[in-house]
């Protein structure tokens, strides 16, 4: 208990016991991975006592002191040899192939978690902070369970049984081999607590790190155009050197623990050793037993070592859990079935209010509006009047503070939800096109969509311009659409957003970086279908003149 105390996080919110209970649930979902490694490690200790015991007698045999082939003793450690290879390649085939769909599984329930969590919550995280996690702390998890746990049962059954098999040929020698252990535990104390802060900081560090490099890799445009390459490296080679010292002094202190564990180990065997040489020097042993006291201590030295590497193990896998945790911890939207109204609705605002935490007043201040019912409006207002946050609360993605927004029709209105989101279809502005073929990022929309019907929307969106690239639909395009322009890129979200045919559509500066005759034409084929309630952020006069009506914020 008390080293489960120490491995206890000061500054988490997040208990031991939580951290245990949240492991016991990857462990029932990794069971069969994880009882076949603790097969597998059984079989191994097997093995390896069963060697000890041929090598024995065979260097009796071939000494004197036993009768019998001393043919037969070697053929016998030969078969226990191939034996251990084949559990060797079996614990690799296992890890491999196993291992790597443990860790895809896990990353998928944790990216499908963070899909379904509400907005604000995932953005407290930054992009190379979550990847990080992703990556790194998955991979840890899964390795404990899968790997460190089963292999802690076949050392413990090692130590078991090799303790057992000495205690019958010496009492003395077998106590004194396992004198260590009390040390070993007083040591786990003070290291666990230790480490576990150690940990944390490089973690934390390597976040960071990853942060910087998302962050520059993403916007290098920019960079190279406000030439801050340098400044940029500078604040990389100041993040990498503060990393580089924690994992010094998480090393140094590794380091010490260490040597004091494992000289300790090593006065045993010496002990051992010398013991062993007397015994045999006084005749009252032989020579088979002697390299049975030596292969004997070895095998419960090892297991023993490898506890020493298990509060490590549980340093790392509770920084990990803990980490994860943190992601699972966001509160997680409303689920189930979309309510579609599929005979086209309007949005309508009653007396809303939105504050953001740690603000001293509200962007959006008592607003009531209607966008009826197949209508066309402009919603208009300066940067950081509230336009974007009106948008996320009309996509349900945040809550109003007070007031109500609604989704209706003429038979009923509710409070919108995430479940009313199926009526909605957003094209942000921006790039907004994913890594693949326009074909691929138009089927985000409608998986099940026909070319026809994917030339049918892009001629609608005015990107006829995709029958004129080498490949058309098949085309593709790199990380945020690269190899289009700007605006074709708009107009392939646009296409995709048609593509999804929902009653209200909600466009956030869609035609920015149109000319004005490729807006107009857009525009008036969007427009085309009355029944869509449609909503406009723009700055652009040209849309506005299309609208009904027009809403301004701030």
């Amino acid at each position: 208990m008390g080293i489960l105390k120490k491995l206890q996080n000061p500054d988490s919110h997040f208990t031991v016991p939580q951290l245990l209970r949240w492991l016991w649930r990857v462990l029932k979902g990794n069971r069969q991975q994880t009882i076949i490694n603790a097969l597998i490690g059984i079989c191994g200790v097997g093995v390896s006592l069963l060697m000890v015991v041929a090598m024995q007698r065979t260097i009796d045999i071939a000494s004197g002191d036993r009768e019998g082939s001393v043919y037969w003793g070697v053929a016998m450690m030969g078969v226990l040899i191939l034996a251990e290879f084949a559990l060797n390649i079996l614990r690799v085939w296992i890890k491999n192939i196993l291992g790597v769909k443990a860790q895809n599984r896990m990353q998928q329930q944790i990216l499908d978690r963070l899909l379904r969590s509400e907005w604000r919550g995932k953005n407290a995280y930054h992009t190379g902070d979550i990847i990080n996690r992703l990556e790194q702390d998955v991979k840890t998890v899964v390795n404990f369970i899968t790997e460190t746990l089963p292999n802690t049962v076949s050392v413990v059954m090692m130590f078991t049984g090799a303790f057992a098999y000495l205690l019958q040929m010496d009492v003395w020698l077998a106590i004194t081999t396992v004198g260590i252990l009390p040390l070993f535990v007083a040591v786990s104390r003070v290291y666990v607590a230790q480490m576990r802060k150690l940990s944390r900081h490089v973690r934390k560090t390597d976040s960071r790190i990853q942060n910087l490099l998302t962050e520059v890799v993403q916007n290098m445009t920019l960079l190279k155009t406000l030439e801050a390459g340098s400044l940029m490296v500078g604040h990389l080679k100041e993040e990498q050197a503060e990393l580089r010292d924690h994992v010094r002094r998480r090393t140094k202190f590794s380091i010490a623990s260490n040597l004091f564990v494992n000289g300790g180990f090593s006065l045993g065997y010496l002990i051992a050793f010398l013991w062993g040489a007397v015994r045999l020097s006084a005749s009252t042993i032989t020579f088979g037993e002697m390299a049975a006291f030596m292969q004997l201590v070895s095998r419960i030295q090892g297991p023993a070592r490898e506890m020493t590497r298990l509060a490590p193990a549980f340093v790392s896998v509770f920084t990990a859990a803990e980490r994860l945790l943190e992601l699972e911890e966001v509160p997680e939207e409303q689920q189930g079935k979309g309510d579609l109204f599929k005979g086209g609705c309007g949005i309508r605002l009653r007396n809303v209010f939105y504050q953001y935490d740690g603000a001293t007043s509200s962007v959006i201040h008592d607003l009531s509006f209607d966008f009826k019912q197949g209508s066309c409006t402009a919603i208009l207002g300066e940067t950081g009047a509230g336009k974007t946050t009106l948008i996320r609360l009309i996509l349900s993605l945040m809550q109003p503070t007070e007031g109500h927004v609604e989704i209706y029709d003429e038979n009923r209105g509710v409070d919108i939800t995430p479940l009313h989101r199926c009526n909605l279809v957003y094209v942000p502005q921006g790039n907004t096109l994913l890594s693949g073929t326009i074909r691929d990022n138009l089927l985000l929309a409608n998986p099940k969509a026909t070319d026809d019907q994917l030339w049918h929307a892009l001629k609608m969106a005015c990107a006829d311009f995709v029958e004129t690239l080498p490949e058309q639909l098949d085309t593709v395009c790199s990380e945020s659409g690269g190899g289009l322009s700007e605006g074709q890129a708009q107009r392939i979200a646009v296409a995709r957003a048609l593509l999804r045919d929902r009653p209200v559509m909600l466009f956030d500066e869609a035609t920015s970086a149109l000319d004005m005759d490729t807006e107009r034409r857009l525009l008036e084929q969007v427009l085309s279908d009355h029944r869509k309630t449609v909503i406009f952020i723009t700055h652009r006069t040209a849309v506005v003149d299309y609208c009904d009506q027009t809403l301004r914020v701030g």
